[in-house]
């Protein structure tokens, strides 16, 4: 970075922080209201498992399309606009009284929280790229750190009797004000600041060939892994293990403060060893530890197993959404919302799949699934791009006159 650089790219992390925060925020505070939204609206379980399924739904569709207006529009207007979409969004849950009207909260909801997600990610390599260190898992930390803060404020607003309504629209406002605030300190990728805003962006079809499918299939198998952590580490607990409720959630609890502590120290880490090693080592490490989960007959040794699967998953979804931004600079949003939304469509699998599985086999052993996805993915990291192939798109197809070097 330049010296002028420094207090704007400075500025420019700290804002992408905010969002990721918020959005971590957003989704969390969500969650924590569930079984509020799920006894004012009488629905059953079945009915919101179902309209949970329309929230993911529309979770990819705001991705796609969030991925071709962030290389439209350009990421300073795409993120602020989905962040105050976010934020209006959250109090409709709150004020839903039947299950039709939770799911067309829930879709929008859904859609704003996915184009966001594109959006602050996009941004986040541009933002790496003024850095002469890697520094996109910390911001996937920001988004953990977000989820811990709407669990901790969640459970404080719920325990004083706050109605779900005036929670959701309160943190709502606050959500768009923020995103309005910080807006002005976003970056833009080179070819977008030197255009003129009074002209429309050229139709550019997005570059990346069989890569960024790679890389997609890469992020299904880790974040598959992930959601299996997130829905069945208690239960396993519970189930297999025989714990308490209690004791049960340590579970969870051990995986997600391993995997946000990871975050943290996976730049780091990256910048010693380069991005294919995390993703390689760290996959092996998560398929390491929930072997150990899968055969553990002890409370603490299973703890320890999850702590291994978190930190070992912390660092590779990270890595690969750089390198789909990076495939192509000018497609950047096209490209990571394919990466991005195959690894949502994992996170959304993972559980399913597990249950299903359940009905033929023990839960620890329908377990194997992930660990295979996680095997694979190490013995598969080698076609991301290594440091200093940042457009590794150039690699796989012929060259345009004019397309900028770095």
């Amino acid at each position: 970075m330049t010296q002028l650089a420094v207090p704007r790219a400075r500025a420019a992390r700290v804002a992408t922080w905010i969002y990721f925060t918020l959005n971590g925020f957003a989704v969390g505070l969500w969650v924590v209201h569930i079984p509020n939204v799920e006894r004012a609206t009488n629905i059953s379980h079945t009915t919101l498992g179902l309209l949970l399924l329309c929230l993911g739904g529309a979770a990819f569709v705001g991705m796609q399309v969030g991925g071709a207006l962030t290389d439209r529009l350009g990421q300073r207007k795409l993120v602020p606009a989905a962040g105050v979409l976010m934020g209006c969004a959250l109090l409709g849950p709150g004020l839903a009284d039947s299950w039709w009207t939770l799911g067309l909260a829930l879709m929008v909801f859904g859609f704003a929280n996915g184009t966001i997600d594109v959006g602050m990610n996009a941004q986040a390599v541009v933002v790496e790229r003024t850095y002469p260190r890697p520094i996109m898992a910390a911001f996937h930390a920001m988004w953990s750190i977000g989820g811990a803060a709407a669990a901790a404020i969640g459970a404080a607003l719920l325990g004083a009797g706050v109605p779900t309504e005036v929670s959701l629209g309160t943190c709502g406002v606050l959500i768009v004000i923020i995103s309005l605030a910080t807006a002005r300190f976003l970056l833009e990728p080179d070819h977008h600041a030197a255009h003129d805003p009074g002209e429309p962006q050229p139709e550019k079809k997005a570059r990346g060939g069989k890569l960024v499918w790679l890389l997609g299939l890469l992020a299904f198998a880790l974040m598959l892994a992930e959601g299996v952590a997130a829905d069945w580490a208690a239960l396993h607990s519970k189930d297999i293990l025989g714990t308490s409720a209690s004791t049960a959630a340590f579970a969870f609890g051990a995986f997600s403060t391993a995997m946000t502590i990871g975050r943290f120290a996976t730049d780091r880490v990256a910048a010693i060893i380069g991005p294919v090693a995390i993703v390689r080592y760290g996959a092996a490490l998560a398929a390491t530890g929930l072997t150990v989960v899968t055969l553990s007959p002890w409370v603490p040794l299973t703890l320890a197993g999850w702590a291994l699967f978190g930190i070992g998953l912390s660092g590779g979804v990270p890595q690969l959404f750089t390198a789909a931004g990076n495939l192509d600079t000018r497609s950047a949003g096209t490209l990571m919302a394919r990466v991005v939304g195959l690894g949502y469509v994992g996170i959304l699998a993972g559980p399913a799949l597990v249950g299903l599985l359940t009905h033929w086999v023990p839960l620890n052993v329908a377990f194997v699934l992930p660990i295979v996805l996680c095997a694979m993915a190490a013995v598969f990291a080698y076609v991301m791009p290594g440091p200093g192939t940042k457009q590794a798109a150039d690699s796989l197809e012929p060259s345009e006159s004019g397309r900028e070097e770095r």
